[in-house]
């Protein structure tokens, strides 16, 4: 299998539960047992099963959003809840990372984002910033991997779907890219651009095979 479907297992078996679920599921990754690492490490059931509530009712009000407006608000408040980690040094590694992102110190952000992966291996968002690093970094195959993370702990994240699409058709793999896209818009149809790489990867792919 390549590492293309591989992709793709992980995204469309996914798609059912996400858009049928209203109610607060159990996050798909699990949090540190305390005999594994430090207590200051393991988020709070009551914190994690808060989150999971919020994003579904912020991915279901994203889907029936009307216009574009409220779709950029939703977005928001959906970004500011996968970031949240539920610990204070997280979240202050989190805001040095990246405010080096923003100076460009690539090297001390990476840093930052891997103290952050190595104590809360369950933060969407430090996945998902190290993978952006990488991608600017021409380093794709460490960029999709940290993509993989993102889409195990949180399978709705369309902006990482986004990315990934990119990324494949980058290696070729358009019919792949275009099924991840799709995925993408069926969570968020009100993603900017997307609809016309669809419309124009549609037609190179049609009647080929994955």
């Amino acid at each position: 299998m390549t590492r293309a479907a591989v992709f793709l297992c992980l995204v469309l078996a996914s798609s059912a539960p996400a858009l049928a679920q209203v109610t607060g599921p159990t996050p798909p990754a699990a949090t540190p047992a305390p005999e594994a690492a430090p207590a200051a490490n393991v988020v709070p059931p009551s914190f994690a099963s808060e989150r999971a509530r919020r994003l579904d009712e912020l991915y279901s009000r994203l889907r029936e959003a009307e216009g574009a407006r409220q779709a950029r608000a939703i977005e928001a408040q959906i970004g500011m809840v996968i970031a949240q980690t539920g610990s204070d040094t997280a979240d202050l590694l989190m805001a040095r990372a990246q405010q080096a992102m923003q100076q460009r110190q690539a090297d001390l952000a990476l840093s930052l984002l891997d103290s952050v992966i190595d104590l809360y291996p369950a933060s969407v968002e430090a996945w998902s910033r190290r993978a952006t690093l990488y991608f600017a970094r021409r380093e794709l195959g460490r960029a999709i991997t940290d993509i993989e993370h993102v889409l195990r702990l949180e399978p709705r994240h369309f902006g990482a779907m986004v990315g990934l699409g990119m990324m494949l058709q980058q290696l070729g793999e358009d019919k792949a890219a275009l099924t991840v896209f799709k995925r993408a818009m069926e969570i968020n149809p009100h993603i900017e651009r997307v609809p016309q790489i669809i419309k124009r990867l549609q037609p190179m792919v049609d009647g080929v095979e994955l």
